[in-house]
């Protein structure tokens, strides 16, 4: 599919016209922000998570970010992605790697920098988030993650 068509991200299929992920990722772009949700867990992962889907996004990534990014509440949402690594990183990143239907498909928890992720052929996407909070959230293999534009009241 040519880039810019609905449900398309950079030529990247993420889900039908209309749908959550299609509008979250459309919208994003606006307001620079998703929300990820876990269905299965009914607990949040992130609030302020931001998506990573042209070249020049997913290859900066994190890079340049501080300790003050990874806050509770943050992360990055790479699409599409297999895996990452955490050179040039100045701290620890917790990951969790979404199939084409948003189900976690591998994780793990307090990658160090200067580190390279398991490159998993199941995902599609990858999130980036603060320490812990694979731990906090008790997220799972095997679970069923919401990702959708996060709306400001500004």
């Amino acid at each position: 599919m040519s880039r810019g068509h609905p449900g398309t991200l950079d030529g990247y299929r993420i889900g039908r016209p209309g749908s959550v992920v299609t509008m979250a990722t459309n919208n994003a772009s606006r307001n620079g922000h998703v929300y990820v949700y876990n269905r299965t867990r009914e607990t949040f992962v992130a609030t302020e998570a931001k998506v990573a889907n042209g070249y020049l996004a997913r290859l900066i990534g994190l890079l340049g970010k501080t300790r003050r990014w990874a806050r509770p509440g943050h992360g990055l949402w790479i699409v599409p992605s297999h895996g990452v690594h955490t050179i040039g990183m100045l701290f620890a990143l917790d990951l969790v790697f979404l199939d084409h239907s948003k189900t976690v498909v591998h994780i793990e928890e307090h990658v160090r920098p200067f580190r390279i992720s398991r490159v998993s052929l199941k995902a599609n996407s990858v999130l980036e988030l603060p320490p812990h909070t694979i731990f906090r959230s008790g997220t799972q293999v095997g679970d069923q993650l919401e990702i959708a534009s996060a709306r400001s009241g500004k």
